[in-house]
């Protein structure tokens, strides 16, 4: 695991911009922020040196691209070993379909992210892709019905400064 890195809150607010719209220019940015544009170049470029900025993507809509299926596979390997991991990883991420791979523990190995075009793509993708590998013991396959983007990622706030539990009024008392 990386070491963080210590942000104060201008740093912090220049992040939650970017987050919100990768495009904002620096001179946006930092009115947003209220610091001068050479400032807010600085800081990026900072954030950018130290790793904290990692690059920026662009998003599309599966959908339009003719992948309007999503789905979640669980995916079991087995044996579990090093010299089928590095061919196994290399080969799913080549995959069109392939939108995440996440390597996990507890009895699923992999959990893979794919967008196909329909039922019948999931099915050969799952049997030509998957099955079909050696190494592969079990798939499982979830559907995504929707998802949703969350909020900006930020470095967790200090114990003291951190809101009392709010009580789910949908739980059970």
């Amino acid at each position: 695991m990386g070491e963080s890195v210590v942000l104060d809150p201008v740093d912090l607010r220049i992040l939650r911009v970017l987050q919100n719209d990768a495009r904002t220019t620096y001179r946006e940015i930092a009115a947003e922020v209220g610091v001068a544009p050479s400032t807010c170049l600085d800081r990026v470029a900072r954030l950018r040196r130290s790793g904290v900025i990692l690059g920026h993507q662009l998003r599309l809509d599966p959908a339009k691209l003719g992948r309007g299926l999503e789905a979640l596979l669980l995916v079991q390997v087995r044996p579990h070993r090093r010299e089928l991991i590095g061919p196994f990883v290399e080969r799913i991420r080549a995959l069109p379909e392939s939108r995440a791979l996440f390597h996990l523990t507890g009895p699923d190995d992999y959990l893979v992210h794919v967008a196909v075009a329909d039922p019948a793509d999931l099915q050969r993708l799952v049997l030509d892709e998957f099955t079909s590998r050696r190494e592969v013991a079990r798939v499982e396959t979830r559907l995504i019905f929707q998802q949703w983007e969350c909020g900006p990622l930020l470095p967790p706030l200090p114990e003291a400064s951190r809101p009392a539990q709010a009580q789910d009024p949908l739980s059970a008392d």
